[in-house]
């Protein structure tokens, strides 16, 4: 069958909450580990849509505001016997489309970068996951005039305000329901809050992200305390490659699995300075 009439007979509509197990199966089958929970929180924060043939599932892209300038794009995903039929162009243009007047990012597999590139993004960094069974080890210990304690959820503003400054990007609405569903570590030097982590349960086992930190020193802190937590627990985390964590997450256990390409269409975030974004929340939403 040709691309052609592939494409005449897929409708693209809505992504709904209706569709969410559908999406589910869709991200199985091209090895993803995300959980039906983990399909309701990225659809609750933001938009999608789906292909659709027949009465059948077929892709997905979804993407996710951030303010008034910013957005995010992912889950895009084609089920295996529709690839190579022009379905993720498709979905990724009616997509970006609909972001219009928006600076877009994204985080691309080497397979989706040239389809990106072709729709006008441009490569801005790399991504490295690492995953893998925490090595067990003592508790962290943060550096003088520091201390960790947990968050709470009249935190929220604060690890908001946070988050923009390290990523330059209006994200409260993802870091309240973040902290809804998260544990979360505060560290505070000399007296006021400084950057903070987060723990959630994420695919096949627990992720550390986002975090937020003004040096790799104080990164490290953050992280520790949740891989201390998580002795002999399945842990993810991704990291930005220029973050210089990856060797240190190594000795901890959590291996290399893989890295993804940053990109962006239109200017980028204006971003560091006081903190910096030394893990994501995940690949989608950055």
């Amino acid at each position: 069958m040709s691309g052609h009439c592939v494409e005449a007979e897929v409708a693209l509509r809505p992504l709904t909450a209706d569709d969410l197990e559908a999406a589910r199966g869709l991200s199985q089958a091209v090895g993803w580990p995300h959980r039906l929970e983990d399909w309701r929180f990225v659809q609750a924060l933001g938009s999608g849509l789906a292909a659709e043939r027949a009465g059948r599932l077929l892709g997905t892209v979804m993407g996710w505001h951030f303010g008034t300038g910013y957005a995010a794009l992912g889950m895009v995903i084609v089920a295996p016997e529709a690839q190579g039929q022009g379905l993720g162009r498709r979905l990724t243009a009616a997509a970006v489309a609909a972001l219009e007047g928006r600076g877009i990012l994204l985080h691309a597999t080497a397979a989706g970068q040239p389809l990106y590139a072709s729709l006008g993004f441009v490569t801005s960094g790399e991504v490295w996951k690492h995953e893998g069974v925490v090595a067990p080890a003592g508790p962290a210990v943060p550096g003088a005039g520091e201390r960790l304690r947990p968050a709470e959820r009249r935190d929220a503003t604060m690890l908001a305000a946070l988050d923009q400054a390290a990523t330059g990007l209006d994200r409260a609405p993802l870091i309240a329901a973040l902290l809804a569903g998260a544990e979360a570590v505060v560290l505070e030097r000399e007296g006021g809050p400084a950057g903070f982590a987060m723990l959630r349960r994420f695919g096949r086992g627990w992720t550390v992200g986002p975090v937020v930190a003004p040096d790799a020193a104080a990164a490290q802190a953050l992280v520790a305390h949740w891989l201390a937590a998580c002795g002999g627990r399945a842990l993810r985390i991704d990291v930005p490659a220029e973050s210089g964590l990856s060797p240190w997450l190594r000795a901890w256990g959590l291996q290399p699995a893989g890295a993804a390409t940053a990109m962006r269409r239109g200017p980028a975030p204006a971003s560091g300075g006081v903190v910096h974004r030394f893990a994501l929340v995940n690949q989608a939403l950055g």
